[in-house]
């Protein structure tokens, strides 16, 4: 496996006939290695990036305390299969500091997860526009779990003529229903219990929409856990538009992601799903 730190090494690395790329903060779990899985399914040659983008931190703190562990997220990549990691330092990235010249997520970066965190996806979209034309990908894999994040990349993509396919993978979670992410390794033990609200929440809504319940029924069904659990501070529980990451209500019927964004303790976590209101027997499951 090659690991290249530097836009020569990553240009020097031979091209497959079909390559993914699957972008990454590092401190890998078990739903960044079902992301590479998905990737290894969809092409022939995979390039994992590892890089802790400033851009999209709202505090600088948050930035400082997130996990780097270069060499352990590559042993868990290599056997995978995993042809290249590209791990580039901040002067590779944005070589005269914050760039002058950004992209704009629009609307999308400034409702629900981009209010509570301005800059956000303009962040996001900014360093995801950059790896794809350095890494030159012909698919793109991104996590379920994050779906704003999706619906922003996928509207990058589209409005700016991207010549690349965008693929997900579906939420991964523990056991106990807790999606995996990689702040989950600042909640306390009594902080992982409270934490479990959030799932049990969606759980709630996607089975009253499951049942044929109106959309504000499905989602006072997930927002009453909410407002009863201990020491979980809620930023949002919202129904979005898959398309566009705008909210909907009252008498809205068809496919619809249901995200939250809470705090607990001192760690924020999102988690989402997607259902349909509609007929009682509609499919339902994880974002498209």
């Amino acid at each position: 496996m090659i690991i290249a730190h530097t836009l020569a090494e990553l240009a020097a690395i031979d091209r497959g006939t079909r390559r993914a790329v699957v972008m990454t903060m590092g401190a890998l779990h078990e739903g960044h290695l079902a992301l590479v899985r998905r990737a290894r399914e969809v092409a022939d040659q995979v390039i994992v990036t590892v890089y802790v983008n400033p851009l999209q931190f709202d505090e600088r703190a948050d930035y400082d305390r997130y996990p780097r562990t270069l060499e352990a997220d590559c042993a868990l990549l290599e056997p995978l299969g995993v042809e290249a990691v590209f791990a580039p330092a901040d002067h590779t990235m944005y070589p005269a500091g914050e760039p002058t010249v950004s992209v704009s997520a629009g609307v999308i970066g400034r409702v629900l997860e981009g209010a509570a965190r301005p800059g956000h996806f303009d962040g996001v979209v900014t360093v995801v526009a950059k790896l794809l034309h350095l890494t030159q990908p012909d698919v793109a894999v991104f996590g379920a779990k994050d779906a704003q994040q999706v619906i922003a990349v996928r509207a990058l993509v589209r409005d700016l003529n991207f010549p690349v396919e965008i693929a997900t993978a579906a939420t991964v979670r523990d056991d106990d229903g807790l999606a995996r992410s990689s702040r989950n390794v600042f909640l306390s033990d009594a902080e992982r219990t409270q934490a479990l609200a959030l799932s049990r929440a969606l759980a709630a809504s996607q089975s009253a929409a499951h049942r044929g319940a109106a959309l504000d029924d499905a989602v006072f069904a997930g927002r009453a856990i909410l407002d009863a659990a201990e020491g979980v501070v809620l930023d949002y529980y919202s129904a979005l538009d898959p398309a566009d990451a705008t909210e909907v209500q009252g008498d809205y019927r068809g496919d619809v992601v249901i995200a939250v964004a809470a705090r607990v303790g001192r760690t924020r976590l999102i988690d989402n799903v997607t259902t349909r209101i509609g007929p009682p027997d509609a499919a339902e499951g994880e974002l498209p």
